[in-house]
């Protein structure tokens, strides 16, 4: 959709196990294509395009940029806050004086939570084996 020679800037973000490839183009129309579908397609809950949009808002650029995303893994919940934290980063490219803001904001801090991994001897990461009395 976009050719290689528009310059862009480029963020990565992370959640849980969802990663996100962010590329921002200035000076556009607000489009945000998430891969290769409009948002309003791939986010059908509206809490998750807020999300998505959060940045944009603190930076007061809703409707000036375009923003062209791959996410890959996880759930619908941490691709939107990977893209989130992508958009973040990619900001800080455009100009470093966002960088209170959006830290104030929590969206340039990774979320360290991941997935427990299971232990021998139980059915899940804490689950233990139903006890018998007799």
């Amino acid at each position: 959709m976009y050719e290689s020679k528009k310059k862009y800037f480029y963020g990565t973000g992370r959640l849980k196990s969802s990663v996100a490839r962010v590329r921002f183009y200035e000076n556009g129309t607000g489009s945000i294509i998430i891969n290769g579908r409009d948002i309003n397609d791939y986010f059908g809950l509206d809490t998750l395009k807020l999300v998505v949009n959060q940045p944009l808002v603190t930076a007061d650029l809703v409707g000036k940029v375009d923003i062209v995303v791959t996410v890959a893994g996880g759930g619908v919940s941490g691709q939107a806050g990977a893209i989130r934290h992508g958009i973040s980063r990619a900001l800080l490219g455009l100009n470093p004086e966002y960088r209170p803001t959006l830290k104030a904001a929590g969206f340039l801090t990774r979320d360290p939570r991941m997935k427990e991994r299971k232990k021998y001897g139980l059915k899940a990461a804490r689950r233990a084996p139903q006890f018998s009395k007799r």
